[in-house]
This record gives C-alpha cells, sequence and structure tokens, in this order.
C-alpha cells in the first residue's frame, strides 16, 4: 500500500506496469457458432491454432479453453418447431443453446485443436445473438472454465452480430433479472429461458471482480456497435478478426475508488508507452508506466483531514496496488497555539506563500483568501473568478452587443477562446463563407474577400453585399460607349443627307 497526500490542488504518482515472461495467462475462445458464422467458423478451425501459438510469443504458461453460443432457445428467438435443425442448409447442425462450455482451458493443443474441428453451427430467428449471456457465465464460473487465480484471464468473443441487450429477453415472457451467478449445469446454461439477458452495467462488474479482460473480434460491420460498448466499460475491448494477438498483449489499468467518496475526486490517467508515445486521458498500452494524477473537487462538510482508499489494477491480472490518499482539509494555522490562537487573525506566512504566482505577485491576486494553502475565490456579481491563484475571470474579455466574447465563446485569462465556426479577438467573425456566396456560386462574384462573414471587394469601383455592383467599371463603360458612337453615326447619317432650309 503507498500513500499519497492530496492538499488543495492535485497529487500525482506512477506505477510500472510490465507483463513478466512466464507470467500465466488463460484464453477462452467463446464463440458464436449461429449459421452466419459458417465462414469465421471455417476460418477459426484454421487460424486458431495458429492464434494460440502466437498467444506462447507473450507467455511460455499458456492455457486455452473453448466454449459456444447462439442465443435462448426460446421463440421468437428461434423456431421452435425447428430445434433438431436450426439451420437450412446444414444437415448436421446443432441445436440452438444459450451457452456451452465445450472445454476447460488446457495446455493440450492437441485436444483443443480436436473440439474446434468437431464444432457445428446452429441458427437462430433474429439477427442479434445472446452473447451477453454466454460472457456472464465464462466471467463467473471460475471452477467450470478454469480460470487460474494467478493467471491473466482473457476472454475472446468471435461473433458477427450485436448481442441482445436487458429486456430485450421480455419479447419471450422472460421477465426475471440476471442474478449474475454460475448456472452451469453438465457444462450447460441451464437458466438461458428463465433469466433476462444481463444489462451492460453488470456484465463489466462480473468481469472486473473475476478479473476477466474480454476482447470482441468481429467484422468490419459490427465493428462501431461494439466499440461504443467497449468505450463505456474498460473491461471489454474490440478487434477486428485479424488484429486479435496485438489487442491480446495490452495492458489497461482499472481504477477504483470507495463509492461514497468518488465523486470527491477527479482522476487522470496518462499512459507512456513502449514507443516513447504518449497518450493522456488513456489508460491501455503494453508494458507501460501509467501516471496517475489525483485532484479534490471539493472538501466534505465537517472539516478535518480524511484517509479514502484507491485501487489500482490492470484489467485482467488477479494484482491490484491499493493507494491511501490523505486528503487534508483541515488548517493547521486553525489549531490551538499556532497563529490563529494570536489575535490577530492574519493568515500563516507559510502558508500564504504558496498561494502567490510570485513571490511579488499578491495572495490570491487580491481576489480571494488563502485557505490551508488554497486560494478560495472571491465571488463577483459580473461573472466567475477561478484558477489557482483566482487569476481568470469570465467577464475581463471584450463585449460585443452587450455579450462577453459576442456571446461565440468563453473568456480565459482575459482572452476570447471562441467556439466552434467563430474566430477573431472578439470572436464575432464567423469562419463559414456561405453568406458571401453569389448566385453563381462564386465567393463575393469573384471579385473580393469574404472577412468575417462580409464581402471586402477588390477593386474600390465594385460595391454591394457581394461585390455585384460596378456602374463605371470597363465592361459596362464600353457597352455605353459602343451605344453612343452607334447613336452618333446614326445621326451623322441622317444630317449628311439633310439640309437646313
Amino acid at each position: 500500500m503507498m500513500s499519497l497526500p492530496v492538499v488543495g490542488g492535485e497529487a500525482m504518482f506512477v506505477i510500472e506496469v510490465q507483463q513478466l515472461e512466464r507470467y500465466p495467462v488463460d484464453l477462452y475462445y467463446l464463440v458464436d457458432v449461429s449459421a452466419s458464422m459458417q465462414d469465421n467458423l471455417d476460418r477459426l478451425k484454421t487460424a486458431g491454432l495458429a492464434l494460440s501459438h502466437q498467444m506462447k510469443e507473450h507467455s511460455s504458461d499458456f492455457r486455452v479453453g473453448f466454449g459456444s453460443f447462439v442465443d435462448k432457445p426460446v421463440s421468437p428467438y428461434i423456431d421452435p418447431s425447428r430445434v433438431s435443425r436450426a439451420a437450412d442448409y446444414e444437415v448436421h447442425c446443432r441445436p440452438a443453446h444459450g451457452f456451452i462450455h465445450v472445454l476447460p482451458v488446457t495446455q493440450n493443443m492437441t485436444e483443443f485443436t480436436r473440439v474446434i474441428q468437431e464444432q457445428r453451427i446452429s441458427g437462430n430467428m433474429d439477427t442479434p445473438e445472446g452473447g451477453f449471456d454466454a460472457m456472464l457465465q465464462a466471467a463467473v464460473c471460475q471452477k467450470d472454465i478454469g480460470w487460474r487465480p494467478e493467471a491473466k484471464h482473457l476472454l475472446l468473443v468471435m461473433t458477427d452480430q450485436p448481442s441482445h441487450l436487458a429486456l430485450d429477453s421480455k419479447l419471450a415472457g422472460i421477465v426475471v433479472p440476471h442474478d449474475g451467478r454460475c448456472h452451469l449445469e453438465d457444462n450447460i446454461y441451464s437458466q438461458t429461458t428463465t433469466m433476462e439477458h444481463p444489462t451492460i452495467a453488470q456484465l463489466a462488474e462480473k468481469l472486473l471482480e473475476n478479473s476477466v479482460y474480454s476482447i470482441f473480434a468481429v467484422d468490419q460491420v459490427q465493428y462501431q456497435w461494439y466499440e461504443v460498448i467497449s468505450l463505456a466499460n474498460m473491461s471489454l475491448g474490440v478487434s477486428s478478426y485479424r488484429n486479435q494477438s496485438k489487442l491480446l498483449s495490452d495492458v489497461e489499468v482499472q481504477i477504483g475508488l470507495e463509492d461514497a467518496q468518488a465523486q470527491r475526486f477527479r482522476v487522470n490517467v496518462t499512459a507512456f508507452c513502449p514507443n516513447g508515445s504518449t497518450v493522456s486521458g488513456s489508460t491501455k498500452c503494453s508494458s507501460v508506466f501509467f501516471k496517475v494524477t489525483v485532484g479534490m473537487s471539493w472538501c466534505p462538510a465537517e472539516d478535518g483531514d480524511q484517509d479514502v482508499l484507491m485501487s489500482v489494477r490492470p484489467v485482467g491480472f488477479n494484482e491490484s496496488v491499493t493507494v491511501r490518499i490523505r486528503q487534508i482539509c483541515g488548517c493547521g494555522c486553525t489549531e490551538t497555539g499556532r497563529c490563529h490562537d494570536d489575535p490577530d487573525p492574519s493568515p500563516c506566512p507559510a502558508e500564504t506563500a504558496v498561494c502567490r504566482a510570485d513571490r511579488s505577485e499578491p495572495v490570491c491576486s487580491r481576489r480571494g483568501t488563502c485557505k490551508c494553502g488554497t486560494c478560495v475565490c472571491d465571488s463577483s456579481r459580473l461573472g466567475n473568478v477561478y484558477g489557482k491563484f483566482c487569476e481568470m475571470d469570465d467577464f475581463s474579455c471584450p463585449y460585443v452587443k452587450d455579450l462577453v466574447c459576442g456571446g461565440h465563446g468563453q473568456c480565459v485569462s482575459g482572452e476570447c477562446v471562441c467556439l466552434p465556426g467563430w474566430t477573431g479577438e472578439t470572436c464575432d467573425c464567423p469562419v463559414s463563407t456561405e453568406s458571401c456566396v453569389s448566385d453563381d456560386g462564386l465567393i463575393c462574384s469573384g471579385w473580393g474577400k469574404c472577412v468575417c462573414g462580409k464581402c471586402v471587394c477588390d477593386d474600390s469601383r465594385r460595391s454591394g453585399a457581394l461585390c455585384e455592383k460596378c456602374p463605371i467599371c470597363d465592361s459596362s463603360c464600353q457597352s455605353h460607349c459602343s451605344e453612343m458612337l452607334h447613336t452618333l453615326y446614326s445621326y451623322f447619317e441622317y444630317f449628311k443627307y439633310t439640309s437646313i432650309v
């Protein structure tokens, strides 16, 4: 256990996560055997063993297991009249099933090869499958699957369709919520027709609880659906069929705080990857250093110091680091015998020093008070005062039409930070040139530039909102001169043959 004092602002610590060469790895294949997976199942029969051998490059203590799923074997997910022959084009297909545990994790690659060669497809009626049902059983049935306590647990889910979610089961009259427990009888999920599909949160909780890191190996069509699911839960990853080995070697950390205290803290994780890159806000990389920054959002109502426990663990590993966060909210100066015991209630000099941006600067920029080494900014009817030294506000920026930054930006440190689509010192210039496009599709009729949403004509003789007017331009003048010459010539010819009487 390590201790981390947090005073006012933020504190930081670094942990290193490195997968040892002989770190044991358990990989469990959970494969969708519905009819649409025929090609992928054939591919697994040829590539599954190769991937398993490739995994031995990451661990010399490697075991592999196998299970299959389709969907809940009840209408409307399947046709009850075709239980024994679920697929049209496969004579020897298997009946639909929620989850069948076929092979516990083993080092026997010959047995694993035999098992996947024997797999046959099944079928169901609708597009989504029952993958989440099977995943939860694979995570919580530790003894049946054979997960070793000391090993990294990887659950590789192969499918080509999305999964049913909680409440979908109501279509089949199944209304009992999933209890999150193991229900394997003779290696078959026994409650598939009596319990609902688990929720995403419930599934993620059980995966983390049992140190199981799952990877969805899907084709490109369903990649985005599973990517959205995985972004919401760090115990879930997603990969294409061709990139499974890379994802299997990734390391990801999970941060956990005591539930009752979690909202008081903000946590940011930056991954320093082996190739020298830095991924701020990322919790995933392979064999990396993770910089964890912890900050306090607020102190509890009761003044004083408090300890909060935080756990940091690599997802899929059965190891963790416990960090005791020492939340220092009480002020030492208020104790008897210290500065505030003096009739003069001025703060302690040592504490005000950390409330100055520079030694020559005033305490809290004269816009706040220093409390326990932290600036508490004054309130203002004009807007918010904020920043480590109360040096920022949201009202010192220029006003346009009685609005700060023209209503198109935010005031940060006295400067306008414009919203997307706006630019300029006061955020009054639209980036779009749409208002400058003339009927012929040209910017400013081809005679000017669009500046801040208005046309600035290149030729001073041109005018109009789109530079479309030019009463004295060459083309217009030539036209009028030509007409005048024609008129004069007509008069000349007329008077040439007319005598004056």
